[in-house]
């Protein structure tokens, strides 16, 4: 019973040194909750920021530029994938056509571009989808046999 009242008030002081540790800061810096005041909700819309540059990254995948999806859909057509004229739109026939594409080409049949579909159509990197370079491997001295020297008489 002594052990734990002693272990309980140990606990308690390490967490109250731990806390004001926690609390007071280094001369000159200031803690986080600090720095940035606390803002009320009201007013304020969770849309975009109206400054030049957001610090948020945008999820989802970007729509390619209408070129782009020209030569996509022109390489969609010569496959037999895309039926139709290719007009630069990203639109439910285009998707439909890469899922087609991508199912023939034993790929993840997503509708999704990726580095493997473009490299499949033609389009992509030669190198998408395979791994970096693997280093040199450095040869070990020590499973070798340690060479004659000539003794001097």
């Amino acid at each position: 019973m002594r052990l734990r009242t002693s272990i309980t008030a140990g606990l308690a002081l390490v967490l109250t040194a731990g806390t004001a540790w926690s609390a007071t800061s280094a001369p000159g810096k200031a803690t986080r909750s600090s720095a940035k005041p606390a803002a009320s909700s009201a007013g304020k819309s969770r849309g975009k920021k109206s400054g030049k540059h957001s610090n948020r990254r945008e999820r989802g995948q970007k729509a390619p530029a209408p070129e782009r999806i020209s030569e996509i859909q022109q390489a969609l057509a010569k496959d037999g994938s895309f039926r139709g004229t290719s007009n630069g739109k990203w639109d439910d026939s285009t998707v439909e056509a890469i899922k087609k594409f991508q199912a023939g080409h034993g790929l993840n049949p997503s509708g999704k571009l990726d580095a493997q579909t473009l490299q499949k159509l033609g389009l992509g990197s030669q190198t998408a989808g395979v791994a970096a370079p693997m280093p040199p491997v450095a040869t070990s001295l020590l499973g070798t046999k340690p060479t004659q020297i000539p003794q001097r008489q």
